[in-house]
């Protein structure tokens, strides 16, 4: 389990905008952030630092769009090129987490939910940023688990 205080930030990045969740304190949950939309590089550093500072984040944690097949595209190359910029400029540790389907499974609860299509819209990256939040602390957990079941 992590120490209090050392919250994870995940980032569903996109052309236009940047979906964004946090953990809760313990690291356990996963919430949605306000969406920012991309102006340039500078800007969006600049937006990613404010939420980083207020949280106090320790962790990024990057989508990485695949393909269905598991093999990368030019999407892929720009989340690698981002995570890369992220690790440099912050000095955070940045992992990449493989998001296939997140987005269709926020469109999915979204419109299960009978949201109106406009705010569908504005929902969509910052719920995609929970799944992938929600699915690493899913892993982490279990890979910690299983090597405490090894020992």
């Amino acid at each position: 389990m992590q120490n209090q205080h050392q919250r994870i930030l995940s980032l569903d990045v996109g052309s236009k905008t940047i979906g964004l969740a946090v953990t809760d304190p313990l690291g356990i949950t996963a919430q949605g952030l306000e969406t920012i939309r991309r102006k340039n590089k500078r800007t969006d550093l600049a937006a990613l630092q404010a939420v980083i500072q207020k949280y106090d984040v320790r962790e990024l944690v990057v989508g990485l769009p695949l393909r269905l097949s598991g093999a990368e595209g030019r999407q892929s190359e720009n989340a690698r090129e981002f995570a890369a910029l992220l690790e440099k400029h912050f000095e955070l540790p940045v992992h990449l987490w493989d998001e296939r389907l997140t987005s269709v499974e926020a469109n999915r609860v979204l419109r299960e939910s009978e949201m109106s299509i406009r705010k569908r819209a504005g929902a969509v990256d910052q719920l995609a940023a929970v799944l992938i939040l929600q699915n690493f602390l899913s892993a982490r957990q279990a890979r910690q688990e299983f090597a405490d079941e090894a020992d």
